[in-house]
């Protein structure tokens, strides 16, 4: 096979990626407290040479010829999204971009979560799946009139989180989440955050993502055409 097409093929795979990262982001649009997703790109070669400075020695064929682009991280966007005020007591925002709700999942595992739509639920705080909200002991919240709901708060990077089920997010370091024993001045009640998609740069990088696996798919069937004419001008000077 043409060397050109592996690179080419790799760079359509890479687009599919690219097309189902952005298209999750624009559905989630309008999901409070989504951040959206990126991926960045890079050649095979560059981790032919991050193996040399680790004292690999990878065979000299493979660095001269492999320019594989490859798909290097998916990183998620921390920029806080748009405020709300919707004037429902059960609706809260976090006011710093690294603090989190803490979520008790289905499984009992405890995630976070920037999205506080909540809902009274049989007298218990839930989110949008009916998941229990937590407190800062990380017990389930009781809704109760008059008294107000003491939500618990946790401070971590997007470095240290894994995007696991809707819009929730699970720790990879434990020791790295801090606790906080109250939510003073880091809630907003009445107030969602909305995504931090934007719509017309979404859109833009769908149509580049579009674009670029198109001119993939047509340089591989220029060199199978070019292939596919030297062949039959080889075999007919054979005869």
């Amino acid at each position: 096979m043409n060397q050109g097409v592996y690179p080419l093929t790799a760079s359509m795979v890479n687009q599919i990626n690219r097309l189902d990262q952005i298209s999750n982001n624009l559905a989630n649009a309008d999901t409070f407290g989504f951040k959206q997703e990126g991926t960045s790109e890079t050649t095979f070669n560059w981790y032919l040479k991050r193996a040399q400075d680790e004292g690999k020695n990878p065979f000299v064929e493979s660095i001269t010829i492999n320019n594989i682009p490859k798909i290097d991280t998916r990183y998620t966007d921390p920029l806080m999204g748009p405020m709300k005020m919707t004037g429902n007591p059960l609706d809260f925002a976090l006011n710093a971009p690294d603090t989190f709700f803490k979520i008790q999942n289905e499984n009992g595992d405890i995630v976070y979560t920037r999205d506080g739509s909540f809902k009274n639920l049989d007298g218990f705080l839930v989110d949008g799946n009916g998941n229990n909200v937590l407190n800062a002991d990380n017990e389930a919240i009781v809704v109760e009139d008059g008294f107000e709901l003491q939500i618990g708060v946790a401070k971590t990077s997007f470095k240290n989180l894994e995007k696991v089920g809707d819009n929730t997010y699970k720790a990879l370091v434990i020791d790295d989440v801090e606790n906080f024993e109250n939510n003073d001045n880091k809630i907003l009640s009445g107030t969602v955050e909305q995504s931090n998609v934007n719509r017309v740069s979404t859109m833009v990088e769908l149509i580049d993502a579009h674009r670029r696996f198109d001119q993939s798919q047509r340089a591989i069937k220029t060199i199978d055409e070019l292939n596919a004419g030297l062949i039959e001008k080889i075999g007919g000077n054979t005869r």
